[in-house]
């Protein structure tokens, strides 16, 4: 056990598992913006723009042990931001699988005290996102209602219309459709909680690798 975690934290000090979080976390916002919203036509919502950042905050963490990894400082901001991602993307998800299952729910007073999305976001540290980036950061649609919403004159292709007939037809975006199993809030913070525990692995074993030099 000792073997694995003095070669995970040896790991942790290389360029790789950085480089693999940093495609994973920028891949998911470029999926999310790409093919969900400017695919499929499914608007983002407040939450939605919020996870986006938090995915980046993920990758930007990354940046730097990519650039120096054998560099204390540059792996402590980079636990900072990931973690920090982490917990704010975990947040958000809940909230939006929260108001997406209020929503769906056939009790009519599931959506009692909730509350709703904006279309004017307030990012963490006052950051104007959606003003430096509207098409990525501008909410457009609200929450927990992922189907997709085609504009007038628009010719689709025929896998294109595929996907966004079977969406509209099980009334949002699942990972498995048939089923109504994982919706999309679901997913994002299934994935927030795979990269905690990725970098909670990352971290213990470089603590307790830097604990034995010590």
């Amino acid at each position: 056990m000792n073997t694995l975690l003095d070669r995970i934290g040896l790991f942790s000090q290389t360029r790789w598992p950085w480089l693999v979080i940093a495609i994973l976390s920028a891949g998911l916002v470029l999926i999310a913006h790409n093919v969900f919203q400017v695919w499929l036509y499914m608007k983002p919502c407040e939450q939605c723009v919020y996870i986006r950042f938090a995915f980046l905050c993920m990758t930007f963490g990354c940046l730097f042990t990519l650039a120096w990894p054998k560099a204390l400082i540059m792996r402590i901001i980079a636990y900072v931001c990931g973690v920090y991602g982490c917990i704010y993307g975990i947040m958000c998800s809940v909230k939006l699988s929260s108001i997406h299952h209020a929503i769906h729910s056939e009790d009519l007073d599931a959506l009692f005290g909730m509350q709703g999305c904006s279309l004017e976001p307030h990012y963490p540290f006052g950051l104007p996102l959606e003003k430096w980036a509207p098409d990525w950061f501008q909410p457009t649609g609200d929450c927990g209602y992922d189907v997709p919403v085609v504009p007038d004159g628009v010719e689709l292709g025929a896998l294109q219309r595929w996907f966004i007939e079977l969406y509209q037809s099980y009334d949002g975006w699942y990972l498995i459709p048939q089923w109504k199993f994982m919706d999309m809030a679901e997913c994002c913070m299934l994935a927030c909680v795979c990269y905690a525990a990725l970098l909670l692995v990352l971290l213990a074993a470089w603590g307790m690798r830097a604990m034995k030099k010590a």
